[in-house]
């Protein structure tokens, strides 16, 4: 098993290394892009602030914070860029070609910290689930982006709002937030989703193509939402007697 260095360093230092390379990521582009407003540096801390306010408040803090999710923390730094940059000058000509590469750079970026988490021998729910609420953030902006350079219309918010809408359905209805199966069709769906959008905002993929590849893309991402939509309703009885045996035990925890 492939050894790192150990991470000793609080979490903070973690988060405000983040927030440094955020700043410095955003500073860079107000110098360096020609009539820059400072609207994507504040835009983007503003974005990052929110994700680090997350992670502090959730983080179990039973380990060091770990390589695995020092990985997350910088994707979450470059979508927190690229949610800063919607408010470039120009974002819907040469500009697309900015947000293309720094998405497609937060993308591939992503499974490389499950990778360092299972040789480091540190995979855990927190990292799980940090890296799979950035990979929905950044579909998200993903779509409001594509929607901003003209290349599909307003229906696209509905690629990056879908999962947040499943979420919703969870808070309101107990046995809607078991645990799924595990599927290598969401898996690939999910990261389909961000490379196509990514891809679509390249400026040499115009409209009506774009508009085909988009619906085709929002298609197999309601075909996969579905499925899992089925197999919670079908096994709704199974799963609010789990969700009840859980609320049971934390109950129970909490008074013992």
């Amino acid at each position: 098993m492939m050894q790192f260095p150990p991470s000793r360093s609080p979490l903070a230092l973690d988060l405000g290394a983040g927030l440094a390379i955020v700043v410095g990521g955003a500073t860079f582009l107000n110098r360096h892009l020609a009539g820059a407003p400072v609207l994507p540096l504040v835009s983007a801390i503003a974005a990052y602030l929110g994700v680090a306010v997350v992670v502090y408040r959730t983080w179990p803090g039973r380990r060091a914070f770990g390589w695995a999710n020092r990985v997350t923390l910088a994707r979450a730094a470059l979508v927190a860029l690229f949610i800063g940059a919607l408010g470039l000058p120009g974002i819907d000509s040469g500009g697309s070609i900015l947000l293309a590469t720094v998405a497609l750079a937060a993308i591939a970026l992503d499974g490389v910290d499950g990778w360092i988490a299972r040789l480091s021998d540190s995979v855990s729910d927190f990292g799980a689930r940090f890296d799979m609420e950035i990979d929905a953030l950044l579909i998200l902006a993903l779509s409001v982006a594509v929607v901003l350079v003209g290349r599909g219309g307003w229906w696209v918010l509905s690629i990056g709002l879908m999962r947040y809408v499943f979420v919703a359905v969870g808070a309101v209805v107990p046995w809607w937030r078991r645990e799924l199966p595990p599927s290598r069709w969401r898996k690939v769906v999910c990261v389909a989703q961000g490379v196509i959008l990514a891809a679509v905002l390249l400026p040499w993929l115009q409209p009506p193509v774009t508009q085909v590849i988009l619906a085709l893309s929002l298609t197999a991402l309601g075909h996969s939402f579905g499925r899992d939509a089925l197999w919670l309703i079908r096994n709704r009885n199974q799963n609010r007697a789990m969700a009840q045996a859980d609320n049971e035990t934390a109950r129970t925890s909490r008074f013992s």
